[in-house]
């Protein structure tokens, strides 16, 4: 006897606008646009935008935490950080205990051309929220973390 399979909608069923990585891809598509130009003056890319990002609140983390909390692959990683340490905006430490590991910290140029850009990523992610209140804002985020935690393949 053949077992029943689920009753899984299509995608035109749902559609796109409730589609819920189709929306996830378009705000951020939407976001990284809105600071293209920005991030062109100062000569970043959205991976090394990401990476002193990251870098900036996280001190010395290894290459793999950083690809991940960037949210950038491995090998783009790699030319994000040759290119960020040839301008001398972030320095690599190999661990003192495994020196297969590196550490990844933000030196005092990459923070202030992180600190350059700051502001124009905190007034696109401002405009992201217009017209929403705090509390919806904040339940927001709350179920964005709990999406994190069910998708996630890594403890961070």
């Amino acid at each position: 006897m053949s077992e029943k399979k689920p009753n899984v909608p299509k995608l035109g069923e749902i559609g796109l606008q409730n589609f819920a990585p189709y929306l996830m891809n378009r705000i951020m598509g939407r976001y990284n646009a809105s600071l293209y130009s920005d991030l062109l003056e100062i000569r970043l890319t959205t991976p090394k935008m990401r990476t002193l990002a990251v870098l900036s609140v996280i001190d010395g983390p290894l290459i793999r935490e950083l690809a991940i909390y960037a949210v950038v692959e491995q090998s783009t990683l790699s030319r994000t950080l040759d290119k960020l340490e040839e301008d001398q905006q972030i320095r690599r430490e190999t661990d003192r205990d495994d020196s297969r590991a590196t550490h990844v910290f933000i030196t005092a140029d990459g923070r202030a051309t992180f600190e350059r850009i700051w502001p124009k990523m905190a007034k696109s992610y401002e405009n992201m929220f217009k017209g929403i209140t705090l509390d919806e804002r904040n339940a927001f985020v709350a179920t964005l973390q709990k999406l994190l935690q069910n998708v996630r393949h890594h403890d961070i």
